[in-house]
């Protein structure tokens, strides 16, 4: 697989393949296919509007929009000329976009007006009055309404800057310079924007494309727009690969196998729930999928049923660890079917990332022991926008990323993640580790999915409560005798609860906060 240099700017990606294969397929949303050389005239389309716009280097451009071409095209745009990309759910209520806009101050909104029969009339008047705008750009307006500019009319003010101001304020840009603000799921309190920076984007990618390599590289991306993964762990690596994004706007699972079959996908990365409801419309009717070539999972462990079910349709697999702060991976599993390290490993260092286990005291644990992850490398964030204290908080005197997360390294030098250190709970002054006991019920034959969630207990301080999927038959008192004969008894489930469904976070993880609510409400 050939990779191209490290570039300053992200977009300069979609002007090195627009010389070289102008013609290949960058983008795909439905019938609309966009070559690179309509990418790359896009962006510059785009960029200049925004400068014409006076958009300065650091100012926020914030964009409401599905996974589809006009959201990386406004990506790309924004990051080339020095401001900083923010992205909004369609799927927030009107609480959470005013949170995020009123926290980063964007100079410019660009939005739909209407996503999947919601409008958004009166979204738009709210952020419009919070931000003191005098215009919004809708890139669905077919004409000018009052404070509404259609997009077609936004970008035909670019006419005014010439190739040379473009130019020169590109050459100001890139390195470790602000690109993309990322707020965080906000489980433990109100979310945090992540400020992301072009050099660990690009890095990344790079380092992605060179242990997971795809050729040709066409993808499925269907994660929201303000999620990492949507920007850092698909669609930009996808466009330093050279490779075709294919967009899914609203995610159904047969649709996407749909379209996995007909786009002939070849790297086919999900989420371990989303894997599991994917297959199951796989069980409804079959599809060619010969031409997948790698499948990867990330965000949380994989079950063995679901590993083993996948494995027949592509041996090559492969998982990592990261999270929004760590710009991507700080560890990654290269293409394998060894079961052993697919289902309880993360894999070794990302190349580039070094990482230390710590205790509570950060003393150094040794292997085999849980200890919190701490990683350094020139891929993670700059800060928090405007918390300082927290971002001071988030990294060591010696620069390494405070992640939070328990891990354990192994014997042959990958990592079992182990959970977080605010989801470890002590009950009758013993340590429990989650992720060790949802791993213990997701043997048993009958589980698809397990997660222990901690409430307050009387007697032993706290305990767990379980909550499973199932893919066969099993009472909770069945998983609790099986669970006896396994677990020392401090680590037992106090009660288990079977669930048709778990509660799911846009981006496809289980949401464990809806569970720790709905555990302490019982």
């Amino acid at each position: 697989m050939h990779l191209p240099p490290p570039f300053p700017r992200i977009a300069d990606y979609a002007r090195y393949y627009a010389e070289r294969t102008p013609d290949a397929e960058a983008m795909v949303l439905g019938d609309v296919r966009i070559s690179y050389a309509e990418l790359d005239a896009r962006v510059d389309a785009l960029a200049r509007a925004l400068l014409a716009a006076g958009v300065s280097i650091g100012d926020r451009v914030a964009t409401m929009q599905t996974p589809c071409p006009d959201y990386f095209v406004t990506f790309l745009a924004t990051s080339s000329i020095g401001a900083i990309w923010v992205g909004l759910n369609p799927k927030y209520r009107l609480g959470e976009l005013l949170y995020v806009v009123e926290d980063c101050q964007p100079k410019l909104l660009l939005t739909r007006l209407e996503v999947g029969g919601r409008h958004y009339d009166s979204e738009v008047a709210a952020l419009r009055g919070t931000l003191g705008l005098a215009s919004v750009i809708a890139f669905d307006a077919a004409a000018a309404a009052p404070g509404i500019q259609t997009f077609a009319d936004f970008v035909a003010g670019a006419a005014v800057v010439t190739d040379a101001e473009l130019a020169a304020r590109r050459d100001l840009v890139g390195g470790r310079q602000a690109c993309l603000l990322v707020y965080t799921s906000g489980t433990t309190g109100k979310p945090k924007g992540a400020v992301l920076q072009q050099q660990g984007i690009v890095e990344f990618s790079i380092e992605q494309n060179r242990i997971w390599p795809v050729s040709p590289l066409r993808e499925l991306n269907f994660f929201p727009t303000n999620h990492v993964g949507c920007t850092v762990d698909l669609a930009t690596p996808c466009l330093v690969a050279g490779g075709t994004t294919i967009f899914m706007e609203q995610f159904d699972p047969a649709e996407s196998m749909d379209i996995i079959e007909r786009e002939k996908v070849t790297f086919w990365g999900s989420t371990p729930s989303v894997f599991t409801m994917q297959l199951a419309e796989l069980d409804k009717r079959p599809r060619d999928l010969s031409a997948v070539q790698l499948i990867c999972w990330e965000g949380a462990a994989i079950s063995s049923e679901a590993l083993d079910r996948l494995m027949m349709i592509c041996p090559n697999m492969c998982t990592n660890y990261g999270q929004t702060e760590s710009t991507g991976a700080m560890t990654g599993l290269a293409p394998t079917s060894d079961r052993d390290l697919l289902l309880n490993s993360v894999g070794p260092e990302f190349p580039g990332v070094e990482i230390r286990l710590v205790d509570l005291d950060g003393n150094p644990v040794p292997d085999g022991t849980p200890g919190e992850v701490l990683a350094r490398s020139p891929y993670s964030f700059i800060e928090y926008w405007n918390r300082p204290d927290a971002s001071a908080e988030a990294y060591t005197a010696d620069g390494f990323l405070r992640t939070g997360d328990l891990a354990v390294r192994r014997p042959d030098g990958t990592y079992r993640i182990a959970g977080r250190i605010r989801e470890m709970y002590k009950s009758g002054g013993y340590n429990v580790y989650p992720r060790e006991v949802e791993i213990l019920f997701e043997d048993h034959p009958a589980v698809s999915e397990a997660v222990v969630v901690a409430i307050p207990d009387a007697k032993w301080q706290e305990v767990g409560v379980l909550y499973v999927t199932l893919q066969g038959e099993a009472t909770a008192e069945d998983l609790m005798a099986y669970a006896r004969d396994r677990l020392a008894n401090y680590k037992l489930p106090k009660r288990i609860h079977i669930l048709p469904d778990m509660p799911l976070l846009p981006v496809g993880k289980i949401d464990r906060t809806a569970l720790k609510r709905r555990a302490a409400e019982a």
